[in-house]
């Protein structure tokens, strides 16, 4: 029996100890999970400490940097103060110098009086001394004097008047010639928007890995972009012919569905070479719509081409016709030729049409081309002339640079920031052109990327990241813009044989 309650005893007091073990156990976890909690809110609060401590920083720095700024321009103001009541005293001290020399020369003015008075006293007194002849003669001198004195004033009031009536008839002929002619405006954009049929064609558009849109920027230049919804793409590039000849290959390409490298560039060339024709007969309608009888095909096809170039947003094309009318009108009714004032108008701007592609100034260009055709030496002077390269030789051409001010000068016709853009996507271009090798060159993403393409028969592959750093390097010392430009080299090899099949 004593075995029994002894083996009970063990028991209980080996389930007392198991639970005290347990209860220290837990105590000893809780207290660690209380340290651990503490130390997790002592690094929290140390967290918002620093931060706190940061933000009444920086809070101190802005003000104390606004403080040095308003302090700067107290300084400024207190300068420009300065600056002013000098000026103000400068000029009252010229006007008081101004006072004194009048104040002197009225003096030799009143001395001069007294002694002309005092000659004609001296007149009077002697007068029973001359003669009948000499008296006759002072009065016959006096007189001639005072004639030509009128005269003189006459002449300039004639002058004047003619001068006066000249520019009065000026006006009105400008005035008639205008109100004859009324020109629409319309402000070239840099972008292209393409509806989709759905989403999905945006996959076709990029291609696997990127392959087909990479295709497509490299044969056309034109960058594309995707709207947020997936409904339209939008291309974008300064050069108008170019971004017109991308927008329809890529219609024809989503209409057809078939999207690939080498479609692309089979229809790229394809639609280039329908939009050369197009070109030529634009021009040719031009030609018979003002009358201008017999031109070269080339004068025609870049009357064409000028419809895609824009000189400080506005369309090149519809200003050289607004030129060449107002100038016939003009010539007309100054009595000169008013064809041949509409052929100078029309082909005054013509070397923008080749600007973009050999990047010159557009006058030389224009009378390079003029003279490779033999147009009329007014023509090649109205060109030179409209930018004060040479004197205006001829009513004719004198028509068309008053034409041009008319054109370009209205009110909207022209924005500067287009052209501005324009001009630095040019530069861009024109500086990779530089270099040897160098085949193609494209400013892509707003001019924040140039893509080159080299000719892989000059240019090896270890020769293609020099050539990168080069153009960058040009780029860097050339611009005076802000920000950074990719310059991403391109070197690619193709090769086409013929396998023939036998039956």
């Amino acid at each position: 029996m004593k075995k029994i309650y002894y083996a009970r005893g063990q028991a209980v007091l080996k389930g007392a100890s198991a639970k005290a073990k347990l209860m220290e156990f837990q105590a000893k976890s809780f207290v660690e999970a209380e340290e651990m909690r503490m130390k997790s809110q002592e690094c929290k609060l140390q967290q918002q400490y620093e931060n706190k401590n940061l933000q009444l920083q920086t809070h101190f720095e802005k003000k104390e940097a606004h403080l040095k700024h308003l302090e700067v321009q107290h300084k400024e103001f207190v300068r420009d103060e300065k600056r002013y009541l000098e000026k103000e005293k400068q000029e009252l001290e010229k006007e008081r110098q101004i006072l004194e020399q009048e104040r002197e020369n009225f003096k030799k003015q009143c001395a001069v009086c007294k002694e002309a008075q005092a000659k004609a006293l001296d007149a009077m007194l002697n007068y029973m001394a001359y003669t009948k002849d000499e008296i006759k003669n002072m009065v016959l001198e006096q007189l001639e004097e005072e004639l030509e004195a009128q005269k003189s004033a006459l002449i300039k009031r004639y002058e004047k008047e003619a001068k006066e009536e000249g520019k009065r008839k000026s006006y009105a002929i400008l005035a008639e010639a205008t109100a004859r002619f009324a020109g629409n405006y319309a402000a070239e954009n840099l972008t292209t928007r393409i509806a989709l049929p759905c989403s999905d064609y945006i996959g076709r558009v990029i291609g696997k890995d990127g392959k087909n849109i990479e295709a497509f920027k490299k044969v056309s230049g034109v960058d594309i972009e995707f709207s947020e919804d997936s409904s339209e793409l939008c291309l974008s590039s300064f050069n108008l012919y170019r971004r017109e000849v991308a927008s329809e290959t890529l219609k024809i390409l989503i209409e057809d569905g078939r999207i690939q490298p080498n479609r692309i560039e089979e229809v790229y060339h394809r639609v280039a070479r329908n939009m050369e024709k197009e070109l030529l007969s634009e021009g040719e309608s031009v030609v018979l719509e003002l009358e201008l009888g017999a031109m070269e095909d080339e004068l025609k096809f870049l009357i064409g081409k000028m419809r895609y170039r824009s000189s400080f947003g506005q369309n090149a094309l519809q200003h050289s016709k607004e030129v060449a009318l107002l100038a016939g009108l003009i010539a007309e009714q100054l009595g000169g030729d008013k064809k041949l004032a509409r052929r100078a108008g029309i082909l005054h701007d013509i070397g923008k049409a080749l600007t973009q592609e050999l990047g010159r100034d557009h006058v030389n260009l224009g009378v390079e081309v003029c003279k490779r055709h033999k147009e009329d030496p007014v023509v090649i002077n109205a060109i030179y002339a409209h930018h004060g390269h040479e004197e205006i030789m001829s009513v004719e051409c004198a028509s068309v640079c008053a034409a041009d001010a008319l054109s370009a000068g209205r009110p909207g016709a022209r924005r500067k920031s287009d052209e501005e853009y324009a001009k630095r996507m040019q530069a861009l271009e024109e500086i990779a052109l530089e270099f040897d090798g160098v085949e193609k060159a494209y400013a892509m993403e707003s001019g924040r990327e140039l893509r080159v393409i080299v000719k892989s028969n000059q240019v090896r592959d270890n020769q293609v990241p020099i050539i990168a750093r080069k153009i960058a390097k040009k780029i860097e010392e050339s611009t005076q813009y802000v920000g950074e430009v990719g310059v991403q080299v391109v070197r690619e090899s193709r090769f086409k044989t013929t396998a023939t099949l036998k039956q």
